[in-house]
């Protein structure tokens, strides 16, 4: 209906000031809204873009309810802000995705118990509370395995690699602090390719799915997506079928990223979701006709959805810092390349692994965007 409507000039809400919030708020800007975020740290990367930050914390109910006094909508931009906030913002005013969906996503547990009893198919797992729980884990599940924490944790925090008995114990004691009450044992799987698919949904029901990316890691940390994805044609109606389902049961408006594995038996099976913008859709800004940011600004503000066509083969490689300096040299050499498209995060220190921006190259086949992308990253450096 033309109420549900939330049209430019309106202000959005967004939690979390992180570069998800910050390219999110780059968008919204572009349309003609206005932006006000959430988070404890002064001068966040979202911030920086905002019309207003609000310095707090992401469990203080207080400074959320202001945030909803100034907004029209609010949505979050990263998993780790309170569930409980958020459903208690729901109660006074749209927020989008629901805290249902947040909820599900924050623990490992639930969401791969969940997605389980709704029939999707993901990596084998066991809940391990204590010690005991390790050889009927070790039992059920197998070797390799990784060692989870059900909360928090990403680009390869809170986990170890269990390769075989030995190895379970001392990891255990690593991650069960008194503040985690479990740990998630999930098989490793011999996979072909690494998948995501970036999915939206209207709160009408309306779907749209974004090509499949191609995903490699380093140290456990997203480096190169490639998009198109070097798999069949019905691989690739599979996983966005797949992601369009998990949208459709989750009940999800807004964007949600799945992350997947093709195995050697040409299975999909799901790892994990994030009901936000994902770092593996961040080469829609560059490559589709409607970036991710755009289209969960189209689904939460009730707009019709926009198309998801990929206008060229991309390829995405993310800059990490590395704790030598917090300047980035080697641009102009990069951008010699006319194809070569830089996002930087606007965060001050680029320690160790700190995801500080990213590089998109465009091409007419994947294996030259692959060459451009690596050349390009090749030329950065921090100092």
């Amino acid at each position: 209906m033309e109420n549900d409507v939330i049209i430019p000039g309106a202000t959005i809400g967004i939690l979390g000031g992180g570069q998800l919030g910050r390219m999110l708020g780059i968008e919204a800007r572009n349309m003609g809204y206005g932006v006000i975020t959430l988070d404890p740290v002064p001068g966040s990367p979202c911030g920086q873009v905002a019309d207003e930050q609000i310095v707090a914390g992401f469990d203080d109910v207080e400074a959320a309810c202001r945030l909803a006094e100034k907004c029209q909508v609010i949505t979050y931009e990263f998993e780790n802000v309170a569930a409980s906030v958020v459903e208690h913002l729901e109660k006074i005013g749209k927020v989008y995705p629901g805290s249902h969906v947040l909820r599900l996503a924050q623990n490992r547990l639930t969401e791969k118990s969940t997605l389980r009893q709704l029939g999707f198919e993901v990596t084998n797992f066991a809940v391990v509370r204590k010690p005991d729980d390790l050889k009927k884990a070790a039992a059920h599940v197998g070797f390799p395995a990784i060692l989870k924490t059900t909360r928090t944790g990403y680009d390869g925090k809170g986990q170890f690699i269990i390769k075989g008995k030995e190895q379970a114990l001392p990891a255990y004691h690593q991650l069960k602090t008194p503040r985690v009450k479990e740990l998630i044992w999930e098989k490793m799987v011999p996979f072909v390719k690494e998948l995501s698919v970036i999915c939206a949904r209207a709160n009408t029901g309306v779907l749209e799915s974004y090509p499949v990316a191609e995903n490699t890691h380093r140290d456990r940390i997203l480096h190169m997506t490639i998009v198109p994805a070097q798999i069949s044609p019905a691989d690739e109606g599979k996983a966005r079928k797949i992601a369009e389902n998990i949208a459709t049961r989750l009940a999800v408006v807004g964007v949600i990223g799945v992350e997947m594995f093709l195995t050697e038996t040409g299975n999909i099976l799901i790892n994990e979701i994030a009901p936000r913008p994902h770092n593996s859709g961040h080469y829609t800004l560059d490559a589709c006709h409607t970036s991710q940011f755009e289209q969960q600004l189209r689904a939460i503000c009730g707009l019709p959805l926009g198309s998801t066509t990929l206008l060229t083969p991309v390829v995405m490689i993310n800059i990490l810092g590395d704790g030598s300096g917090n300047r980035l040299g080697g641009i102009e050499d990069a951008f010699k390349d006319p194809n070569i498209k830089l996002h930087l995060y606007g965060k001050r220190e680029a320690r160790a692994k700190r995801k500080m921006g990213h590089i998109c190259a465009l091409d007419e086949s994947v294996s030259g965007a692959i060459e451009r992308a690596e050349r390009a990253r090749s030329k950065l450096n921090w100092y």
